[in-house]
Parts: C-alpha cells; structure tokens; sequence
C-alpha cells in the first residue's frame, strides 16, 4: 500500500483516484472543494495548489502525484493559473521523490492535419495550445520525475464539458436533436476516460517511461455522428438526427460570447479530421482501449444515474 495524491476531483482526477484506491493504495485528493470518491482509502482534501507551503504539506509521503487540476476555459486563466500550480506540484514531488503524472491534451501538436503520434511535433503557439506547449516544456526542464499522458477529447463517466458530454449524452437518452461543432462526418478521435486514468497509473507505476510522452488508448478514430449511433444503442433509443453547428457561426459568436470565442480558436479539430494513435504507448502500457460499445453502455448508465438522483434531490 502506497500514498499517492491526486490534485482535482474532475472525472480525471476522481476516476484515477477510484482505481488507485481499487487497487488497494491510500489516495489523498487536494481540491478546492473537497470532493471526492467515498472510501476508506481515499481522504479528500480542500487544498488550493496555488499555495505552494500548502501544497508541500500535503504531498508528503507521496510515491506519486497525478496532476489532474484544470482551469477556466480561456487562454488567460490557464497562463494565470496553471504553470504555477505545476511548479508547485513538481517542486513538492521533487522533495519527496515522487513522480508526478500529467493528463495532457492534443493542444500542444502542431502538425494536426496529420495522425498524432507520440513521436510528433509539439511547438504549437498563441492562445490555449501556446500554453500547453509552454508547460510541456516546463516539465522536460524539471528535475523531477515527470511523465504526460496525452488523451484526445474526453466522453465517460462525469464528463460534462465535452463534446461528448452534456450536450450530447443526455440528450440522446431523452431523444431529442443533436447539434454538434463543426463537422458530424468528419474523423475525430474520443478517449474514455477509465483507459487515460489506467494509463496514468501504470505510467507513473513504470519508471522505465518517466520523462516520456505517452498517448493514452485511444480507439481509431471515427465521427462524432458514430459516437452519437454509439450512446443511442447503449440506450436502446433509435439514433437521433444529428446537425451541425458551421465554423461560421462559431466564428460570429464568438464576437458576443466568451465561450465560442474559445471553441473558435479550435475550429480545426472539428472542421478537419483530427485523429491520433496511441499504439506505441499501448504497447510499452501492456493495455489496449475499451472497445465503444462497452465504454458507451457505462457512460449512459452513468448518465441515468445522475438523472435519476438529480431527480430525488
């Protein structure tokens, strides 16, 4: 039984914690809130990891720290907030002799007109992506143990902000119409979020890949109109109709609301087929992703559970 401390109770930070503490290690959660899965091994913490005394409190005793915090979704809160919050991190790790395992995003690629491999380039800049590369970069430069584990985007048990998420899975349960960004044909790669949480802990378990990026296992890549077919046969519901939103519209949205300002700068992942492969990585992880059928029953099952309790009360 080792300690292992997890920053973020997102469905990352919560889901990595769930296996650890499945597997049968002790795991203090730090979040602004609190939360957290309820077992007798997991202790929930309401830590702000900007504080960095607090911070190396709380990482004492660690074998490992898996960094799952995030922040606002702007290019602004994350240069403000999350290169410092990783310092912080790196630097109580580095005190204990821990490694520290990063979630990390497709942002940071710049050539992602073609399939992403771990061995591809990533020197992205401006905006969101610039910050990602920056704090890749961060890591490689720290003397701690470090390893990142690139997923693509998120669908699974408490994902909401997705587009996979809460504007979609509900939705398919219920029947109704979906609308999604940029293309509904165009190839999209999805990464469940059980396989990334497997594959950060067996990496940061492995010191054989520390100061590595990996992908996490990541079906081929299909549409964002399969993965709606998918939810609804996992719901047993006819598939909906599925429209799309066109890049236009995001555009001219984003002259009036924050968030579409945000998705606007991503447009090319959906517009353009935006794929990656993980075989590398699941061949040096001994693992291979979920197989959608399965991964989809749990994340409507999930789904319906929530329904049903934000119903209760």
């Amino acid at each position: 039984m080792e300690q292992m401390v997890v920053t973020g109770a997102g469905p990352v930070g919560w889901t990595v914690a769930e296996q650890l503490a499945a597997a049968g290690h002790r795991v203090r959660i730090l979040s602004r809130t609190g939360n957290g899965p309820e077992s007798s091994l997991i202790q929930c913490q309401a830590v702000d990891v900007s504080d960095p005394v607090t911070v190396m409190k709380e990482v004492d005793g660690a074998t490992a720290v898996f960094h799952c915090i995030h922040a606002a979704y702007n290019a602004n809160a994350w240069r403000k907030e999350l290169p410092q919050a990783e310092q912080n991190i790196l630097a109580a790790a580095g005190s204990q002799g821990a490694v520290v395992a990063f979630p990390e995003s497709l942002y940071s690629y710049s050539q992602p007109d073609q399939v992403m491999t771990e061995a591809g380039p990533r020197d992205a800049s401006g905006g969101k992506r610039g910050v990602r590369t920056d704090l890749l970069k961060a890591r490689e430069a720290s003397s701690t143990p470090t390893v990142s584990v690139v997923a693509a985007d998120f669908f699974g048990p408490r994902v909401l902000q997705s587009h996979m998420g809460e504007r979609v899975v509900p939705r398919v349960i219920a029947g109704q119409r979906i609308s999604v960004i940029g293309s509904a044909d165009t190839l999209h790669s999805f990464t469940y979020v059980p396989d990334l949480a497997t594959a950060l802990i067996a990496a940061a378990l492995d010191e054989g890949v520390w100061n590595t990026v990996l992908h996490a296992p990541t079906l081929s890549a299909g549409t964002q109109r399969q993965m709606v077919a998918a939810f609804a046969a996992a719901a047993g519901v006819p598939p909906p109709h599925v429209g799309a939103v066109p890049g236009w519209v995001v555009r001219a949205l984003g002259r009036v609301q924050p968030l579409m300002r945000e998705l606007a700068e991503l447009l090319y992942q959906t517009e353009r087929p935006f794929t990656m492969s993980s075989t590398a990585s699941e061949k040096k992880l001994g693992l291979a992703p979920t197989p959608l059928a399965e991964a989809a029953a749990a994340t409507v099952n999930w789904w319906r559970d929530k329904s049903a309790a934000d119903q209760r009360g």
